[in-house]
């Protein structure tokens, strides 16, 4: 598979680009969207256990941004972006390959969602994950650690938002202009 990609410099700037086995920052991705969302994310069934949910979110991100790691021929890890105007953005789904994980592709693709949000004039990156419910969820644990470790805040709870059994979390990162 061929990926159409854009990479955004440290300033936000686009340029196009072939696939990049380095990851060295993470790149747009502009086409097969849905396809990519539905692979990684069946491969991750401790966080994705729905497949109703991994297809409606295939399905949401296909008219979304989208930036993900690429490794040879295949995206190691991707976030997908939703606009909440006036001033937030938030990261709709974010998911990284297993192979992956403690790599660094999660801080590249958050960084690629802090730069597009800021490029985008928006003050506030949020994202939704599963709140702690008294279970042994380490893999939930870490989830709410990595958004800790890269300056987001818990900002709230919602107990009944995706469903009573499931109370999400609500995240906010402030973005401070970069000059």
């Amino acid at each position: 598979m061929t990926i159409q990609a854009t990479r955004y410099d440290r300033g936000g700037l686009a340029s196009s680009m072939t696939d990049d086995p380095q990851m060295q920052d993470a790149i747009e991705i502009t086409e097969n969207k849905g396809a990519i969302c539905r692979d990684i994310m069946s491969e991750l069934s401790d966080w994705f256990t729905e497949p109703d949910v991994i297809e409606a979110c295939a399905q949401a991100i296909e008219s979304l941004p989208m930036f993900g790691c690429v490794s040879g021929n295949s995206v190691a890890g991707f976030v997908a972006m939703q606009s909440h105007p006036p001033d937030a953005m938030e990261i709709l789904v974010i998911a990284t390959r297993r192979e992956h994980h403690r790599s660094g592709v999660g801080k590249r693709l958050l960084t690629a969602a802090e730069r597009f949000a800021r490029a985008s004039g928006c003050r506030l990156l949020t994202v939704k994950t599963l709140a702690p419910r008294g279970k042994d969820e380490p893999q939930y644990d870490a989830t709410r650690a990595f958004y800790d470790r890269n300056g987001f805040i818990r900002a709230e709870i919602f107990p009944t938002l995706w469903h009573e059994d499931h109370p999400c979390l609500f995240f906010v990162k402030p973005l401070e202009a970069v000059n």
